[in-house]
Parts: structure tokens; C-alpha cells; sequence
């Protein structure tokens, strides 16, 4: 094959970008958090990271992306031809719909386990705190293999929501957000709630982790969905703009809430409104124009500020709001292409051989679209729903899945990772309070004047 350089390096770099966002959501779930459960809550995410590479590697890639001839089982499930990833796969070329892409395989392979990775990280925001971190791998690894592998086959390896429902996703509103929202929602409810919570203060204890998290996310963004496309074409750029104009209006929005509502906007409030528009935007920004990223963008960080609340109406803890930001947001993407898709902008949605899905409603296209964007994600809510519920049900029934009482309340991280994230305790062992963390030894003495000696003083 002949490969196509710069198809090949823009996938790559967004490869590249979009691993960076799972440590950026470390960033951003570890700044949300406790103090005392912050490296647990990090933990989790690289976690994701080396798990969910090694999955995709061996069996996850072939399953998803597979094409399976036989019996109509391609609706369902990939075959196996990628098991193991085969040396032979190194020379052939990724095609697109039967288009010649000059993307090596491999490229491709490695993009999507990149969108595997962040969207088991995801869960993990809800469950801060209390859920034992040898339960969260097996749940992991559960999940992903039950539940991602086969919906990312059903919306963009050929199975039934993308080639029979006609629902569209560009770079993951479903298969990504709605997914791991519906399941985090599944496992808060069965995990219970933090003690104290909601009487007890949990606001966040670092937030300008949250504000660096949410920017990486940001950045790396650009990778996500931009790159979605996987080659370099006018769609390309157009997602790439969408992504920051939803994004900005969602943090907008967000923040226009709070200060009507709480009379004080907050950096907190901007970060995650600005995470909220991400979200939204991602499976409709190869689809819609920019003016309409725009509308979804202030919609969801309106929305999306209100909707964190229902955990308290409800009574469920999703202690970082992953259901109010993630599944109502992706929720909020997959409709908006039923009302904003446009072949103006993206001429495969309506190409027969392609997508083979009709223009949203303000373009013409009736409802015809919007019905198969609420079927395509109702069927992914209740599916990640329910194998969540049964997966977290297991674990509880086989002590794997809370921390005790004395460890959540003593914090998780000492009791399942042995250390802490901020450690306070004197550089020596003299107790000696700033002079002993300032490296000083003894106390301060005095001079024949009472005062303290030049020695022992601290500059500054």
C-alpha cells in the first residue's frame, strides 16, 4: 500500500491528543475531589489507561471493528481476524466505506483505543471515595469487554445502530458519553451513597486542578472529534471549529446560570460548562454548522448546570457529576443531529453508500432522524444500564465492590494505596512545624537581645 503521509500523521497526532485527555480528566475528577481520596480518584484513570490498551490489543480492536460475514452476526459483534493484532496488519490500509484512506490499520487501531481508554476513565467520577479500587479493575475489565466493545461495533463498526437504525455519531456522543454515563448511573445506585453525603461539605478540594484538567481535556478535544474524521478534508476543519465554539458557548451558558442563580460565577462552573460543551458537541460536530455548535453548545451548559442537581432531588451520589455532564450531554449531541445535520456540511450523511441518513429537521430532513438519534441512544442507555447493574451486583455479592466504613472515612487512599496525596508531616522528626519543613533543624534561639538568631529565620 502507499501510504498517505499526512492522513497518516494527523491521525497519529490525534491519536496522541486524545491519550492526553485521560490524564487530563485525572486532573479534573483529582480537583473535584476530596483531598483524601484525590490519588485513588487519579488512580483510576491511568488505570483505564494500561488496562483497557492491553484489552484492545488482544481482543477489543477485532470484536469492534471487525467485519463478521457470517450468519448476519455483523450487526452484533466484529470477527476475529484483528485477534492478537497479526504482524500482517502492519502493510494493509484502513478503508473508509470502502474508500482508500492511506491510513495503515495499525493507525486506526491505535486511535480507537485511545476513545476505549477515556470512556472507561469516565465511569470512574461517579463512584469517588468508597468503591475499592481491585472492584473498580474488575469492573473495568468487565465492562469494557461486555459493554464498549460491542456497542462501539454497533455504532461505528458496522453493526445494527449505525448500518440498520441510521444513527449518527461523528467522534462518540453514544458510544462514549451516553454509554459511560448510563452505566455510571447504574453503579452509583447500587454502590450507595458517600456517608454524609449530602449533609456533609464535599466541594472540591484543588480547584485549579479542576481548571488545568478541564483545559488538557480542551486541547486534546481537538483530537477527538477533529480527528474523527481520520483524513484531512474541509469536515475536518469544520469539526475542529465546531469543537471550540459549542465549547466556549457551553461554558457560557454554565456560567450564566450560576450567576443568576448563585449571584457567583465560579471557575469551577466554567471549567465543567466548558466540559459540558465538549461532550455535546462531539457527535454532531462533523454533521452541523458552526452557528448551530453555537445553539447545542449554550443549550447544554444551560441544561447540563441544571441538571447536576437531580442527584439531590433523586438521592442518587454521583459525586462528580458524571450522569448530569456526560449522559445528559451526550444525550443533548445525539438529538441535536436530528434537528441541525445538514449535507451542506457533510455530504456523506445523505450518500446512500455511506452514512445513508437523512438531514435533521431544520434542514429539510423532517423527523425522520431525530426518531433514530432517540432509538440508536436509548438502546445503548438501557444496554450499558443494565450489564453495569449486573456487574456491580456481582461485586457486591462477593465483598469487591465498597471500601468499609472505617477506610472511607480515614480516606481511600491511605486504606487501598498506601499514600497520600499531600503529605504534611515535618521533614524531620523534631516537629519543628515551618522551620522544620523549611529544612531547619532545633528551634529558633535568641540572642542576648530575645531575638531570634539570623540562622534560624525564615527569609520571605
Amino acid at each position: 500500500m502507499e501510504i498517505n503521509t499526512g492522513n497518516t500523521a494527523w491521525l497519529l497526532l490525534s491519536s496522541a491528543l486524545v491519550l492526553l485527555m485521560t490524564p487530563g480528566l485525572a486532573l479534573f475528577y483529582g480537583g473535584l475531589n476530596r483531598s483524601k481520596g484525590v490519588l485513588n480518584m487519579m488512580m483510576m484513570s491511568f488505570a483505564s489507561i494500561g488496562l483497557v490498551s492491553v484489552l484492545w490489543i488482544i481482543y477489543g480492536f477485532t470484536l469492534a471493528f471487525g467485519v463478521n460475514e457470517s450468519a448476519g452476526l455483523n450487526n452484533i459483534i466484529g470477527n476475529f481476524s484483528y485477534l492478537g493484532t497479526p504482524v500482517g496488519t502492519i502493510s494493509e490500509e484502513w478503508l473508509f466505506f470502502g474508500a482508500n484512506t492511506g491510513i495503515p490499520t495499525y493507525a486506526f487501531l491505535v486511535f480507537q483505543m485511545m476513545f476505549a481508554v477515556i470512556t472507561v476513565a469516565l465511569i470512574s467520577g461517579a463512584v469517588s471515595d468508597r468503591m475499592k479500587f481491585g472492584g473498580w479493575v474488575l469492573f473495568a475489565l468487565g465492562w469494557f469487554t461486555l459493554v464498549y466493545v460491542p456497542v462501539a461495533h454497533w455504532v461505528w463498526g458496522g453493526g445494527f445502530i449505525g448500518s440498520k437504525i441510521r444513527a449518527l455519531d461523528f467522534a462518540g456522543g453514544t458510544a462514549v458519553h451516553i454509554n459511560a454515563g448510563a452505566a455510571a448511573l447504574a453503579l452509583v445506585l447500587i454502590l450507595g451513597k458517600r456517608i454524609g453525603w449530602p449533609r456533609e461539605n464535599m466541594r472540591p478540594h484543588n480547584v485549579p486542578f479542576v481548571a488545568l484538567g478541564a483545559g488538557l481535556l480542551w486541547f486534546g478535544w481537538f483530537g477527538f472529534n477533529a480527528g474523527s474524521e481520520l483524513t484531512v478534508d474541509g469536515t475536518t476543519v469544520i469539526a475542529f471549529i465546531n469543537t471550540q465554539v459549542a465549547t466556549a458557548a457551553a461554558l457560557v451558558g454554565w456560567v450564566a446560570v450560576e450567576w443568576i442563580r448563585d449571584r457567583k460565577p465560579t471557575l469551577v462552573g466554567a471549567s465543567s460548562g466548558a466540559v459540558a460543551g465538549l461532550v455535546a458537541i462531539t457527535p454532531a460536530c462533523g454533521f452541523v454548522a458552526p452557528f448551530a455548535a453555537v445553539i447545542i453548545g449554550l443549550i447544554a451548559g444551560v441544561v447540563c448546570a441544571l441538571a447536576v442537581g437531580l442527584k439531590y432531588r433523586f438521592g442518587y451520589d454521583d459525586s462528580l457529576d458524571v450522569v448530569g455532564v456526560h449522559f445528559v450531554g451526550g444525550w443533548i449531541g445525539s438529538l441535536a443531529i436530528g434537528f441541525f445535520a445538514t449535507d451542506a456540511v457533510n455530504s456523506g450523511i445523505t450518500d446512500s453508500a455511506i452514512l445513508n441518513a437523512s438531514n435533521g429537521l431544520f434542514y429539510g430532513g423532517g423527523v425522520t432522524q431525530l426518531g433514530r438519534q432517540a432509538l440508536g441512544s436509548l438502546t445503548v442507555t438501557l444496554y450499558s444500564f443494565l450489564i453495569a447493574a449486573v456487574l456491580a451486583l456481582a461485586l457486591k455479592a462477593v465483598k469487591l465492590l465498597r471500601v468499609s466504613e472505617e477506610s472511607e472515612v480515614g480516606g481511600i487512599d491511605i486504606a487501598d494505596h498506601g499514600e497520600t496525596g499531600y503529605d504534611f508531616t515535618p521533614a524531620t522528626g523534631s516537629g519543628g512545624g515551618a522551620f522544620a519543613m523549611a529544612g531547619l533543624t532545633g528551634s529558633p534561639s535568641n540572642d542576648a537581645d530575645g531575638k531570634a538568631s539570623v540562622s534560624q529565620k525564615v527569609s520571605g
